[in-house]
């Protein structure tokens, strides 16, 4: 994929995608971090591709305007987590340190070191989640692994692996568990049958405020930019 800009004030980054399944010119602007991606036939050139951007600079920039503002994650920002806002401070101590309203993050890019640690705390208490789920639904699962993902909060394999966005961490700790809960019914059901979703409020509960957070909030989790 090759990168470009939508001139203006401020430029859009474009990625301009080729599809050898494509039969024109398509659009697509992500709905998690905005992302703007042009998909085009093999041979069509790129120009043609970015004219059709420009001609179509008022409808993306519409869009982008309703999509949450970038955050960098930084000294001084604030970042949710279990779904509550604290503020980034600098420490002058070795080990990043949790608190009510802020977390203390040692060394000079905050962002990276934040990433780590939140990983590993998304690890934790997915791999918990998941034991609990697990065994009251009477079915192991065979690894986990966390990911960035863009179009999925979770996946369950049909060799019982299961795989999370580790931005799940951001979220309240309710939404973190229904996701988990949503996964390892999978190891029962691999669709998404009536009979899964009763799966699904046998292990969880009553889901549908925490789905309903996701649908509605879900993608303000990928606002935050970690690697600067």
């Amino acid at each position: 994929m090759a990168e470009y800009h939508l001139p203006g004030d401020p430029p859009v980054p474009l990625v301009l995608r080729r599809s050898p399944r494509a039969k024109r010119i398509s659009l697509r602007i992500s709905a998690l971090d905005g992302r703007v991606t042009l998909t085009l036939p093999k041979r069509l050139p790129e120009r043609e591709a970015l004219d059709f951007a420009a001609e179509k600079e008022d409808w993306i920039r519409t869009h982008l305007a309703k999509h949450p503002e970038t955050v960098m994650v930084q000294t001084g920002a604030c970042l949710p987590i279990d779904g509550h806002s604290r503020r980034i401070i600098a420490s002058s101590g070795k080990r990043v340190l949790l608190h009510d309203a802020e977390i203390e993050v040692p060394g000079a890019r905050p962002g990276r070191v934040l990433q780590r640690f939140l990983r590993e705390l998304a690890r934790d208490r997915l791999a918990a989640a998941s034991d609990h789920y697990a065994v009251a639904l009477g079915r192991p699962y065979s690894r986990i692994t966390l990911r960035d993902t863009r179009s999925r909060w979770g996946s369950c394999s049909s060799d019982g692996a299961l795989m999370y966005s580790w931005r799940l961490i951001l979220a309240p700790p309710e939404v973190l568990r229904y996701v988990a809960a949503h996964e390892v019914a999978h190891l029962a059901e691999m669709n998404h049958s009536a009979a899964f979703w009763a799966q699904v409020e046998r292990l969880y509960g009553d889901y549908q405020a925490p789905r309903n957070w996701l649908k509605g909030q879900g993608s303000s989790l990928h606002r935050y930019q970690f690697d600067i």
